[in-house]
């Protein structure tokens, strides 16, 4: 078990790591070469300029100048200058309201930890338990927690009168944040440029017909039930096959761009072999230049051919569409309300942005997503459940008497006072990070595999399942396990009914585990964050082999994004530990708090000048931050009584069980007061935005502007070059059908003319009165 000398080591170890990140970091982003890495938003808007082009040669790899170097911290407060109104104008609102919840952390943990430390930590100092129990382990940081009150102790009193103040606390913040942002979100899409996304909502589920295409029977049904409003739509195709071959095409591309430029650097007078076989070391000998130009060729052909098949085959079209309308309010009645009477059929909803449709899963058919799901959802529970013993199994690894078992040889190193120092106050926390390193690419497979149609859901999905799997494996399994085996022989040494108070008494025990890993994860990670080291690398390899152009160049940047579905589920892990531990062990709040001003000092920066945001949600993912808190402090309310449970605090602990009964309610009260805001689109907000529109832009084509927005990527000008003319064409197929189709089904033929009602006829049927 960590003392306070193997955190204070810790605490060194990070500290002097974190320090040593942001002196490297000071470095490389003063050296004129690695510009576009740290800069690469300024890039990428246009907005600054490379500073390599000019001045003395040395100069323009190497800053010469000095003093520069003095101020290499005077990037904190310059990521603090930019107010947030133009923060969201540089940067979206998404990235914005990301940052407020690392400052929502603060806004709650502040007073809290102040709290705590006047009031809780001198009335758990106070006592002698620890000291006079021989049958459990301690160290001088367990004195601090609530572990160290003897049994019907009246001072439990204390930890329930705080846990009520901690909920209270924490609720009102919560509840003036989502007000906040609910506004923010209202005032960014009121204010926000025109987006396709505004007049477009995705419809699936389009039921089959003998006698119409896709395209006929999604205008056809849309004229007849929106005639007013209907503008175009841009059937789905199944274009994934189509899509790998473009990849495929564009990564032989940049090796025959290779070849080329090592060949033009040999001055043109050795060509350039290499093998066939895997990974080049054997295989038939050829020349590669001659090698991938043939590749690409072929690739190109293919490439024709597939698209052929994807315009000409009906099989290709899936049951989908994007369908736009003249105004916003017509969007929003369409994708706000049911179609059809049968709720199978027809589904709308809001359709993604452009940039954020994930469009592989498109094509995957409707009626196959539930299934999807729930063997997705059988897969995750097994995952999380098996992974419980390998963490446990790794976690016993990072401890003194793990390694002294499995390599006996170096117990006489590992029982140095310094190296014991090390293992036990920063292993168990780099061991735990190390393990669960491949999980966000494994739980991003799972989400996709779902068959999610956004980037941003698929995100939302993903950050969940990763919350998820932290609260059983992170959180639990190292309090409950841990607790178990470092207690065994407590256990085996004492009555059956003892060991529940031995259980009580240990929990508490587990936070010196979790300071150690907030300091490995949350400060030394969070430093090394600023780093880019993977972008920093891959910019400079494809800069020498690469790159011959200056979009080239622009091309080999990779700013990256603020990754919601890894970095949210970890500040989550951070609330958690936070409200959970608040009135068992404060002295876990000052750690966490570090973590909370860090990374917003150093993600602010990062989304000033480097992170370039794939989508734009509008802050969507709010509710699911809200939520996850909120289960935070259930957890921490529930925990709280079963703790006090233990100590037998037969008049205190009642006066808990009310605690999640008001919390649950004010949940339902901010979901039905705040969310609605991030799930519909006010038809008042709608009608105003869409009058201003007109008043200021009579002549507007939105149909032109609508016309391709939704096209696959494959189809639109430059994803193959070698095709464009033959694209363009056969697109139109696509984009420039006529706005009115005369049904071919034998239902409308028989529709009446004219309406007894309005005396009109259908305004699909321009011609039905002949038909008729």
């Amino acid at each position: 078990m960590a003392t306070l000398q193997d955190i204070g080591v810790s605490a060194g170890i990070n500290i002097l790591s974190a320090f040593i990140f942001f002196i490297i970091f000071a470095i490389l982003r003063l050296q004129p070469f690695n510009d576009r890495v740290y800069f690469s938003k300024w890039y990428l808007k246009g907005l600054r300029s490379s500073p390599t082009r000019g001045g003395a040669f040395v100069q323009r790899f190497v800053n010469l100048d000095f003093r520069a170097y003095l101020k290499f911290l005077n990037w904190m407060p310059e990521a603090l200058k930019m107010p947030e109104p133009e923060l969201i104008d540089h940067a979206g609102l998404d990235s914005v309201v990301y940052l407020r919840i690392y400052w929502l952390g603060l806004k709650i943990f502040a007073p809290i930890a102040v709290l705590a430390w006047a009031v809780l930590v001198p009335v758990n100092w106070t006592n002698n338990t620890l000291e006079l129990a021989k049958n459990v382990t301690s160290s001088d940081i367990d004195k601090l927690s609530v572990s160290n009150i003897p049994e019907y102790s009246m001072r439990f009193w204390a930890h329930i009168v705080m846990a009520y103040a901690f909920t209270i606390w924490t609720c009102y913040v919560l509840m003036k944040e989502y007000e906040t942002i609910a506004n923010m979100r209202l005032q960014f899409v009121a204010s926000e440029a025109r987006r396709p996304d505004q007049f477009t909502v995705l419809v699936r589920n389009v039921p089959p017909d003998a006698d119409e295409t896709v395209s006929e029977l999604v205008e056809h049904f849309f004229l007849v039930n929106h005639p007013d409003h209907y503008l175009t739509h841009q059937v789905v195709c199944n274009a994934n096959k189509l899509a790998d071959l473009v990849e495929k095409k564009k990564k032989l591309q940049n090796w025959l761009d290779y070849y080329q430029l090592k060949y033009s650097r040999n001055n043109n007078t050795q060509r350039i072999m290499v093998k066939l076989g895997f990974l080049g070391l054997w295989g038939q000998r050829v020349d590669a230049i001659d090698h991938y130009i043939a590749e690409i060729d072929k690739t190109s052909k293919e490439i024709a051919k597939e698209r052929q098949e994807v315009v000409n085959d009906p099989k290709s079209i899936m049951p989908a569409a994007f369908v736009s309308f003249k105004t916003r309010w017509a969007a929003a009645v369409c994708a706000q309300t049911q179609q059809t009477r049968n709720p199978t059929q027809w589904l709308t909803e809001w359709a993604p942005e452009p940039r954020d449709v994930y469009w592989p899963n498109l094509a995957i058919p409707y009626v196959s997503l539930t299934v999807r799901r729930l063997l997705m959802h059988v897969a995750f529970f097994f995952l999380t459940f098996f992974f419980i013993m390998p963490i446990a199994f790794v976690q016993s690894l990072a401890t003194i008497e793990g390694i002294v078992k499995v390599a006996p040889f170096l117990k006489a190193i590992v029982e140095d006072d310094f190296m014991k120092s090390v293992i036990q106050g920063f292993l168990p926390g780099i061991a735990l990070k190390l393990f669960l390193i491949f999980l966000p690419s494994i739980l991003m497979i799972m989400a996709k595999f779902e068959g999610f149609t956004s980037i941003s859901s698929l995100e939302r999905r993903s950050a969940f399942r990763y919350y998820i799997f932290n609260f059983v494996n992170v959180f639990l399994a190292s309090v409950i396990t841990g607790a178990a085996f470092e207690q065994l022989s407590a256990f085996l040494n004492q009555s059956p009914n003892q060991i529940p108070k031995t259980i009580g008494v240990a929990i508490p025990m587990k936070a010196t585990f979790f300071i150690t890993y907030i300091m490995v994860d949350g400060w030394a990670g969070v430093a090394g964050e600023i780093l880019m080291l993977k972008p920093l690398i891959m910019f400079h390899l494809k800069n020498t082999f690469l790159v011959k152009t200056e979009k080239d160049r622009e091309e080999a940047m990779d700013p990256g994004s603020i990754g919601f579905n890894t970095g949210e589920p970890r500040i989550q892990l951070y609330f958690l530990l936070g409200l959970v531990y608040a009135p068992v062990t404060p002295m876990l709040l000052p750690f966490i708090l570090i973590f909370f001003a860090l990374a917003y000092i150093v993600y602010r920066h990062q989304i000033i000048n480097v992170y370039n945001q794939e989508y734009e949600s509008a802050a969507a993912f709010w509710p699911d931050v809200h939520g996850r808190v909120i289960a935070a402090l259930i957890i921490s309310q529930v925990l709280l009584m079963g703790l006090l449970g233990t100590k037998h605090a037969a008049l205190a602990a009642p006066f808990l069980v009310a605690l999640p009964v008001l919390t649950i309610g004010f949940h339902r009260f901010c979901k039905g007061r705040y969310e609605p805001a991030f799930v519909r689109y006010p038809l008042q907000e709608a009608k105003m935005k869409d009058t201003l529109e007109t008043a200021r832009e009579p002549n507007l084509n939105l149909k032109g502007y609508l016309q391709s927005a939704y096209i696959h990527p494959v189809f639109k000008e430059g994803a193959d070059e070698d095709d464009d003319d033959y694209g363009d064409d056969k697109l139109g197929k696509f984009e420039d059908e006529a706005i009115i189709v005369p049904t071919k089904r034998q239902s409308r033929r028989n529709t009446p003319a004219p309406s007894r009602i309005s005396g009109e006829s259908s305004p699909s049927l321009p011609f039905s009165g002949k038909e008729v």
